[in-house]
């Protein structure tokens, strides 16, 4: 029998010394006989399948978890913390998320930046890091998948993935509407609606409006609330075909646009010597001479395709995104300069810095064909080949803030790349309690890169390249095994590699032209999965250690104001991650989740360039910090999160309570280590208080998140002065929710 589709095993009883250990104490809790925790089917594999059953360290969110970390309006970002080993920052506010998992990511914010991390919505690699911001609405279920995923998946995967699954139409005529009001008027209305069209068709319509109002106030010109709002639109539209025979087909098409802030610098607002905000913060002002702006739209659509053959299942995923991007901001956070003989200020402004960046036109085009097996017996497998081609503009640009804004510098980029790759997986049920998989991808990446100069306006040094083409292929493979203790227990082990193809950065104010080499990430992890206390608690533990040989660093900053990519010979992870929910009474549910990331960069020979004004805690050598044995950055040790919620039935509904916290321990900001710039650990906290009824299809509640507002910086801008910005207000107010 195949294990993934077996109902019961025969080896034995409970033996796992965690799960004995956990029935203890909670066996009198669940006297009263509490629900059993519903099965969690995941995509990982690429085919449904039980959480338990997939021998990769994975975790979800879905449901009321992902509507209550949604209701304070906030972009992608909202997911750091929020499952062990993940992180998510940005420089550039709601439009360009940086996703790293088990540490492991990149800091770049120039936008042709790669990520180890790749970002999957409804099947389609969003590549370009302006696409991984799409918002998050009428989602069905988020996947984070850590290690590398070299071999099912599109490209550019040696960290992990997170996977985005939109809810898909249905022949049933439904929706909802999600409606909340918070402070500074941030507004989040989500809805949808489901139309069948006939014996074979059905439509669903679901479209976000997020709003907030500016809130932040600029003390040099005296205006109050100009900045920090924005106006986030996005839409989708599905159609789907099936008719219950040999093929489907779903279409999709999508939007976003968005109006607004971009990331808000403030000047000196790190205590020197510390990593303190200075006494007398506001974070409702600021205090600069220079413009602040962002503006992003998106459009794309994809085409997924499925054929039955019986044994056989033929799959075609076309997608197609474009975007066009601009975000102009004040970077030295404060206004005049130190040596322009005007006021200056907050603090000390060595000199000025206004800059923006933009993609006037973004083309991404991909291509899926894979075939799967449908076989009940032991033997299953896929095979697939993957086309990716990409053509983009970057545009630079800085002003003089000091003058009437005038432009002062423009340079153009174009990227081209191309990718294509074929893959294939197997899975073997060598018994009835023992699976073996094993896959392997060849894939070959090519980029074509120049910048031009158009006339009257300077380039940084016209002596240096300003082209490069880049080529690489790689042979990628994992090998894992699960075995069954019983129906309720699996262990599993997994050895993956992973692969990035090669980078390079444009010359620009921020340097000159700069290239990486691949990297390539080899990882081990063992595991255990079960279901306890009759499937009334689950628990997923596992034990992981990976290598980057040649991993992509950007250094970035520096007294130089540079942006360089460099490769270090060697970088190493280790860790746990650990998810746990169960419920402890008939009304009462209870999730952990935790991981310990320890990152170290080994290379005895690599060196960056230094902060402007901060205390460096690395050894100087010519000017230059020697970065062997630092974690990497915005790399936190502990990330730990839990949610606990209790309901009361009450008439013919529910009173409830729920809260949600989230910690991640001290990041590096940048490559090397300093006191100013080594980011604060941070414990953020929700909760929300309601009443739904008519078997929850009317929901009420008030809520409040960052409840106890913590306030600290969560990034910095290091080349002019302890310039930092910070996290997300507290915001407190009602939501309401109706289904149809």
């Amino acid at each position: 029998m195949n294990m993934r589709k077996r109902k019961a095993m025969t080896c034995g009883g409970n033996t796992i010394l965690l799960g004995a250990a956990l029935a203890l104490p909670l066996g009198a809790a669940f006297a009263q006989a509490p629900p059993e925790l519903e099965v969690v089917v995941v995509t990982a594999e690429r085919r449904a399948e039980d959480i338990r059953d997939v021998p990769i360290s994975v975790s979800t969110v879905s449901g009321e978890n992902l509507d209550v970390l949604a209701s304070g309006g906030q972009d992608v970002r909202l997911l750091a913390a929020r499952i062990p080993s993940l992180n998510v920052e940005s420089s550039f506010g709601r439009a360009f998320p940086r996703f790293y998992i088990r540490g492991y990511g990149n800091t770049d914010f120039r936008l042709n930046a790669s990520q180890p991390v790749s970002l999957i919505y409804d099947e389609v690699v969003q590549e370009n890091p302006i696409l991984k911001g799409f918002p998050i609405f009428d989602v069905d279920q988020i996947e984070v998948l850590r290690g590398p995923q070299g071999t099912l998946f599109g490209r550019n995967t040696p960290g992990g993935v997170v996977k985005f699954d939109s809810v898909k139409p249905s022949k049933e005529f439904g929706g909802y509407i999600n409606a909340s009001e918070a402070t500074y008027n941030t507004a989040n209305i989500e809805g949808a609606i489901n139309v069948p069209l006939g014996a074979n068709w059905s439509a669903r319509f679901s479209a976000m409006y997020q709003h907030r109002d500016d809130f932040v106030g600029n003390a040099l010109t005296g205006e109050d609330d100009v900045y920090e709002g924005y106006d986030d639109r996005a839409g989708r539209v599905q159609l789907m075909y099936d008719p219950g025979e040999t093929f489907s087909a779903l279409f999709n098409a999508h939007m976003r646009s968005l109006d607004g802030t971009a990331r808000l610098f403030r000047a000196n607002i790190i205590q020197s010597g510390s990593n303190d905000l200075v006494s007398g913060f506001d974070p409702d002002t600021i205090s600069i001479d220079g413009r602040n702006e962002q503006e992003l739209n998106i459009y794309g659509g994809n085409i997924r395709l499925r054929w039955d053959f019986g044994n056989v299942a033929l799959y075609s995923i076309t997608g197609y995104e474009t975007l066009d991007t601009y975000s102009r901001g004040d970077i030295d956070g404060g206004y005049g300069c130190g040596f322009c003989g005007l006021p200056n200020g907050p603090g000390f402004i060595p000199f000025p810095s206004e800059t923006a960046d933009g993609v006037p036109s973004l083309d991404q085009f991909t291509q899926e064909l894979r075939l799967e097996s449908q076989s009940d017996g032991a033997f299953n497998w896929q095979a697939g080949v993957y086309y990716f081609d990409e053509d983009y503009d970057i545009e630079s640009f800085a002003y003089d803030s000091l003058g009437t804004g005038a432009q002062t510098q423009y340079l153009r980029s174009n990227q081209t790349n191309t990718a294509y790759a074929l893959f294939g997986s197997i899975s073997y049920a060598m018994t009835d309690a023992f699976e073996l998989s094993a896959g392997v991808r060849y894939t070959n990446d090519e980029k074509d890169f120049v910048t031009g100069v158009p006339e009257g306006f300077t380039f940084p040094d016209p002596t240096l390249p300003t082209t490069a083409s880049l080529s690489d292929s790689k042979v990628n493979w994992d090998v894992s095994g699960t075995f069954a203790i019983n129906d309720a227990v699996n262990l599993y082990a997994r050895v993956a590699t992973g692969f990035r193809g090669a980078s390079v950065q444009p010359a620009s104010a921020f340097g000159n032209q700069s290239v990486a080499e691949p990297e390539n990430n080899t990882s081990v992890e063992v595991g255990v999965k079960a279901d306890l206390m009759d499937r009334r608690a689950k628990l997923y533990f596992n034990l992981y250690r990976y290598e980057v040989k040649d991993q992509q660093l950007t250094a970035v900053g520096g007294a130089s104001n540079a942006v360089r990519l460099l490769n270090a010979d060697k970088t190493v992870g280790q860790g746990a991650e650990l998810d746990f929910q169960a419920y402890l009474t008939q009304n009462l549910l209870v999730t952990l989740g935790a991981s310990y990331n320890d990152t170290e960069i080994e290379d005895d020979d690599i060196a960056v360039g230094v902060c402007f004004a901060c205390t460096v805690t690395d050894p100087i050598v010519g000017g230059l910090a020697v970065i062997d044995g630092n974690q990497l950055p915005q790399a936190p040790e502990w990330i730990s999160n839990f949610t606990l919620r209790y309901g009361i039935p009450l008439g013919n509904g529910e009173l409830f309570a729920y809260t949600d916290w989230a910690y991640r321990s001290e990041v590096n900001f940048f490559l090397y280590e300093s006191v100013e710039f080594t980011g604060k650990e941070l414990l953020e906290g929700g909760l929300r208080i309601g009443y739904n009824w008519s078997d929850g299809k009317y929901e009420v509640a008030v809520f409040g998140r960052n409840i106890t507002d913590e306030e600290i910086a969560v990034g910095a801008i290091d080349f002019n002065n302890l310039t930092g910005f910070i996290n997300e207000p507290r915001t407190v107010g009602v939501q309401l929710k109706a289904n149809f």
